[in-house]
């Protein structure tokens, strides 16, 4: 009797673990609403809080470059390029998880802050890292902290790349960037909405 009911103890942990795991990694079902997020993702709240506590970026601006980067895919990479148009080849990058951070930047990262274990596909993890840079991009370069769209032109072009204005003749990335702004703009006013309640719920686990 109490090797059967270890065998199910047992069997309903590792369900719940792969259950657990699964719901961690599924996309938010609503990405569009940062409310929505957070309340099916709890955990997410904590941690982009706790980003926000440490880097002083606001939550809005972080969850939308998250969102433009990897449309919150955990292990969201760069698609191939294609070797004689036909034959799956290299990745342009080495852009990896939810924040498409490079092999080179995460390990500055994880250098500079001491987080040796952090992983690019663990959201805790990877909002910090955008707080991190996003940080480092207000000290060296001067950017307001809430200007979402400059902001983002030095996440994706480099603090030095951004310093040479070579963006200033993409017309494309200023577009991308304008929608970044727009998405942080949105899931600022529907924060505010919802920040109180997240408070309350804070205690809940994913």
């Amino acid at each position: 009797m109490r090797s059967r009911r270890a065998k199910s103890t047992l069997t309903a942990a590792v369900l719940g673990a792969v259950l657990l795991a699964a719901g961690c990694a599924s996309v938010p079902a609503n990405p569009g609403d940062v409310c929505s997020i957070f309340r099916e993702k709890p955990g997410w709240y904590r941690g982009a809080l706790k980003a926000e506590r440490r880097w002083k970026i606001s939550i809005p601006v972080m969850m939308a470059f998250t969102y433009k980067e990897s449309s919150f895919v955990h292990n969201a990479r760069p698609p191939r390029t294609k070797l004689l148009f036909v034959i799956p080849w290299k990745r342009p990058s080495s852009a990896y998880g939810f924040a498409q951070a490079t092999n080179e930047t995460w390990s500055d990262y994880r250098r500079a802050t001491g987080r040796r274990g952090a992983d690019r596909n663990d959201f805790g993890d990877a909002i910090d890292f955008v707080g991190w840079y996003l940080d480092r991009a207000h000290r060296h370069l001067g950017i307001s902290r809430h200007d979402a769209k400059r902001l983002y032109l030095s996440y994706h072009e480099g603090l030095s790349g951004y310093r040479s204005g070579r963006w200033q003749r993409n017309s494309w990335l200023q577009g991308a960037a304008d929608r970044v702004a727009a998405n942080a703009a949105r899931y600022e006013r529907q924060l505010a909405s919802c920040r109180s309640s997240l408070k309350r719920r804070r205690f809940l686990f994913w």
